[in-house]
């Protein structure tokens, strides 16, 4: 099991683009009692649009264009600079289009999420909607899980599902869940900064306060 975070953990958040996960946090993190802070964002891509919003809200940035490093290592040892030189004690991925080493990986095990956009272990990897679309679930959905190296495949902290409408799109299907995801990463994000869900070996453990409910959620609703 991984070294209890401190108390206030300080986040680096990383992104490639827009950042709307980013901004959800951001706002999340504003509000009293958010058990982190937010103290670097940073992205992959020094154009990346986040970056001005995190600017302009007060925050540390920093740019790390991967395409001025050799390789995935060089840039991973460089990243893993950025984080240690802020003080970070928590990584958080939202909307990072990179996969990282193992040795990256490895080196903030149990401190680092992700979000995805599916219900995993359900359709890894890239164009999620249009795979849930294809196998015609009913449910789909986002996942918050710690990362692991092997891709979309970690322990999972918490999952948000939608239904999947017959009039569904691409574009439908994924506004509908990303609204999820605003509202889901947030969420986890406190649970695992506050301590209230800690990873141990291939599993998450929840402690007292994680707001667990019993029941289920059917699509489509069975009468009674």
């Amino acid at each position: 099991m991984p070294a209890p975070l401190p108390a206030r953990p300080r986040i680096a958040v990383l992104i490639s683009g827009r950042g709307s996960n980013m901004a959800s946090l951001l706002a999340a993190a504003q509000a009293p009692g958010f058990p982190a802070q937010i103290a670097l964002v940073a992205a992959n891509r020094p154009e990346a649009a986040g970056l001005a919003h995190a600017r302009a809200a007060g925050l540390a940035t920093e740019a790390l264009d991967h395409e001025a490093y050799p390789d995935r290592a060089a840039f991973d040892r460089a990243l893993d600079a950025a984080l240690r030189r802020h003080g970070i004690d928590l990584v958080v991925l939202a909307g990072f289009m990179r996969v990282l080493t193992p040795g990256f990986v490895e080196a903030w095990a149990g401190r680092m999420l992700n979000i995805h956009p599916s219900l995993l272990p359900l359709f890894r990897g890239t164009r999620t909607h249009a795979q849930a679309l294809a196998a015609g679930v009913r449910l789909h959905g986002c996942t918050v899980h710690f990362v692991v190296p092997e891709l979309d495949a970690g322990p999972i902290v918490a999952q948000a599902a939608v239904p999947v409408l017959p009039q569904d799109d691409v574009q439908t299907l994924s506004a509908r869940v990303l609204v999820q995801e605003h509202r889901l990463y947030p969420a986890a994000v406190a649970l695992v900064a506050s301590g209230r869900a800690v990873l141990d070996g291939d599993r998450v453990v929840f402690g007292p306060g994680a707001g667990l409910a019993e029941g289920a959620l059917v699509a489509p609703a069975l009468a009674p």
